[in-house]
């Protein structure tokens, strides 16, 4: 007896929108475009004025460096990175739970606002020998100074956010009887999640800031040894290369947090 498929139920694989494509396209396209205008303009530069590489070189010598000491670079960006992230990890950590305790209590609030803004006026450079004479110079030393400038960010942004929620949806909440915790953790935490984001997106930024600055102070390993150490033998052009690793490490630092954003914002909305 001869088979057909007619009767088989079809499967239908998804496809990525159009628009989605566009999108897409629309957002990568404009910086792309931007970055090569500049590279040229820089070739056009070095060319027309004959400016020796060891004050500006060109981009063809900053990415033969790049390509030469790519086994350094790599190592180095591993290094910040791993500080950057554990700073980054733990300035979240403590800027949430003292946004959680300062949005719960007016005496939280009255003691840990004023110690957070001296953390933030307080120059890392000005808090590093501290540290250093206390925890040694290693990468725990580095990322404590990373924590020491995330958690203002972070801090801040959701205590705004969970500040800022609506009074109707805490009163709806109420009026079923929830218990105060219950409404802290479905109705004003997610309410307050693009503030919360917000934060962590600059905690983020500054996390790779602030490893390059305690790099700088302890000139042992990471890219701010990398920039120093170029810069000081006048490696110009592997200096522009360990700078244009570090731009895209601090990018990729920006848009993780960005990414898990959109995906739990992908979630509720569906």
């Amino acid at each position: 007896m001869a088979t057909t498929d007619r009767h088989l139920p079809t499967v239908e694989m998804p496809a990525v929108s159009r628009g989605t494509v566009r999108s897409v396209v629309g957002r990568v396209w404009p910086p792309v475009a931007v970055a090569a205008v500049v590279v040229a303009c820089w070739q056009w530069f070095v060319t027309a004025t004959g400016v020796p590489p060891v004050i500006l070189p060109g981009p063809g010598d900053v990415a033969a460096a790049g390509l030469a000491a790519r086994g350094t670079l790599l190592a180095a960006a591993a290094t910040t990175a791993l500080t950057a992230g554990i700073g980054l990890v733990g300035g979240v950590v403590v800027g949430l739970a003292l946004a959680f305790a300062m949005v719960g209590s007016r005496t939280a609030a009255a003691v840990a606002h004023p110690y957070l803004i001296a953390l933030r006026i307080a120059p890392l450079i000005a808090i590093a020998p501290l540290v250093f004479l206390w925890i040694g110079d290693g990468v725990l030393a580095r990322a404590t100074l990373v924590t020491t400038m995330t958690v203002f960010p972070v801090a801040i942004a959701s205590l705004d956010g969970l500040r800022s929620v609506p009074e109707e949806y805490t009163d709806l909440a109420r009026s079923v009887r929830a218990p105060p915790a219950r409404v802290f953790l479905r109705v004003r935490v997610p309410a307050a999640a693009p503030s919360v984001f917000a934060g962590i997106k600059l905690a983020a930024a500054l996390a790779v800031v602030g490893t390059v600055v305690a790099e700088f102070l302890t000139l042992q390993s990471g890219l701010g040894y990398q920039l120093f150490d170029s810069a000081e033998y006048l490696r110009t052009a592997t200096t522009f290369a360990a700078l244009f690793v570090l731009t895209a490490l601090g990018l990729g630092f920006y848009l993780v947090p960005a990414a898990v954003q959109r995906r739990l914002d992908w979630y509720s909305s569906d």
